[in-house]
């Protein structure tokens, strides 16, 4: 991907996922999202189309996801094995994950 086509991340309501597309449009990954109860935002997948792998989307989408859940004011329940190893290794996000959820995701 060039530096032209930085990707973008928008959250789509409708098919309940963060979507990552390039500056064209074209969809380069997406992290499904479900309500979990009024205080909480389930992830329980994330995918970055093939042939994109090992360009650093599925952080990016990770981060946009976690970061859009903070801006909501609820926590994350991180299902998805990427976005738990991700709060894992970027422990700003820790605390967006209940406390007695924790140690379920090894956080």
């Amino acid at each position: 991907m060039t530096q032209d086509q930085t990707p973008s991340v928008r959250r789509n309501d409708d098919t309940h996922r963060y979507e990552l597309t390039d500056a064209i449009g074209t969809l380069l990954g997406f992290a499904e999202y479900r309500p979990a109860g009024d205080h909480a935002v389930m992830l329980p997948h994330t995918e970055v189309t093939p042939g994109h792998e090992g360009e650093g989307l599925g952080s990016l989408l990770a981060r946009a996801a976690l970061d859009d859940i903070r801006a909501q004011g609820k926590h994350a329940v991180p299902m998805c094995p990427f976005i738990a190893a991700y709060i894992r290794e970027h422990r700003e996000y820790v605390d967006l994950v209940q406390p007695e959820q924790r140690g379920v995701f090894r956080l």
